[in-house]
């Protein structure tokens, strides 16, 4: 008569196993605690420095000098900035650089020796400063120029505008939406990578110390993995959501509403194609895990699985659009690609639907391959096993 555990029911107390193991470790709860707060720390202070403005303080002698930073103050550059200049008046060009040198101002507009302007600085000048500086001092001594000659400038300068365009317009906030997708991709990336390596370690470590071969006696092998896969899904996909909920609650903290609107959509589709890239890979995982013999053996038996995470992530980050385009739908490499150009373009509808798709076929023909992989190699002790090999084994 059989003792062991139906396997209907006892794929959940593996799983809980699993859970109550890890949360009863600080160093687990640690890192989530600091991974949340780094998040959270970076988005607030993402904001706070994308919004700050700087006012230049420049020394001038002179009234001209004076207008011409006001000039400047009201010029182009400093209108589509975040810089504005403020003129400092002083008596000399030695009190200039006195305050230079005790850094009372930023930089200093005085007179030159040929009848122009220099701009100094203490040991540079901001290139922004400089050019609005360049182009205020252009300007207002052209007009002076013109009307002392009795020109009208505005006549001679007619037709010299230009204006810029573009055909397909940028979105809004390009800058944080690349930032964001940036981050869905690595925490992807780091989160499969952490919790795949703890899961190969478990399995290894017990069947190395043959612990396995007493829960194999009380639980059917493939609920042993079915509650391995479910149990570090829901540590993982836990912890992922505190991230993206730590990152939105302090995005709308400093007033980002406007922003969680634009990539909301993309980090809930990043949480879904997440959920099913991790289940696929959580069982290559476990597999590795049984194919080696000892603890020593996981990085051979890992190395395809880090190929098939990485690969992607390089051909992304150096290839092309087109490239990112293809990637984007191929299964797997989708749960990281797919979200990231959710956030940063307008995806078709049917490429969405291709990701997912292809992602749940892929997790689907894992499990099963991984199934067949995992009984087959999880009681084998004494040498590491290929995977070809381990799919010729007879099953126990």
């Amino acid at each position: 008569m059989s003792t062991s555990t139906p396997a209907r029911g006892a794929w959940r107390l593996v799983a809980e196993r699993e859970i109550t193991t890890r949360v009863r470790e600080k160093a687990f709860l640690i890192g989530v605690a600091v991974t949340v707060v780094l998040v959270a720390g970076a988005v607030v202070a993402a904001s706070l420095l994308s919004g700050r403005s700087s006012t230049e303080d420049i020394a001038v002698v002179g009234p001209e000098a004076a207008a011409i930073v006001q000039s400047a103050d009201d010029g182009p550059i400093a209108q589509g900035g975040d810089t504005s200049f403020e003129a400092v008046e002083v008596a000399s060009l030695t009190e200039a650089e006195r305050a230079l040198q005790d850094e009372r101002v930023d930089a200093a507009l005085v007179p030159g020796d040929d009848g122009g302007f220099r701009i100094i600085g203490l040991s540079s000048v901001d290139s922004t400063t400089e050019q609005a500086l360049t182009a205020a001092v252009s300007q207002t001594v052209l007009q002076a120029n013109a009307a002392a000659q009795d020109v009208d400038l505005d006549a001679l300068s007619a037709g010299t505008t230009t204006t810029t365009s573009v055909l397909e317009k940028s979105p809004e906030n390009e800058g944080a939406r690349t930032a964001v997708a940036t981050v869905m991709v690595i925490l992807f990336l780091l989160t499969v990578m952490i919790f795949g390596l703890q899961i190969a370690q478990s399995v290894t470590q017990e069947k190395e110390s043959r612990v396995v071969e007493i829960l194999a006696a009380a639980v059917p092998i493939r609920a042993l993995l079915w509650g391995k896969i479910a149990g570090n899904t829901v540590l993982a996909l836990g912890q992922v959501v505190l991230v993206v909920v730590a990152g939105v609650g302090a995005a709308l903290a400093v007033g980002e509403l406007p922003f969680v609107r634009d990539v909301g959509w993309s980090l809930v589709w990043f949480l879904v194609l997440f959920l099913l890239g991790f289940v696929a890979m959580a069982t290559l995982w476990a597999v590795a895990g049984s194919l080696a013999s000892r603890v020593q053996d996981i990085n051979s038996t890992t190395l395809p699985i880090q190929g098939l995470l990485f690969v992607p992530y390089f051909a992304v980050f150096a290839g092309n659009d087109s490239l990112t385009e293809v990637v984007s739908m191929v299964p797997i490499a989708a749960t990281m690609v797919m979200p990231m150009r959710l956030a940063t373009e307008t995806v078709p509808a049917w490429q969405l639907g291709v990701a997912i798709g292809g992602t749940i076929l892929a997790a689907v023909l894992l499990v099963r391959l991984g199934v067949r992989i995992y009984e087959r190699s999880l009681l084998r002790t004494g040498t590491k096993l290929g995977y070809r090999e381990a799919l010729s084994l007879a099953a126990d």
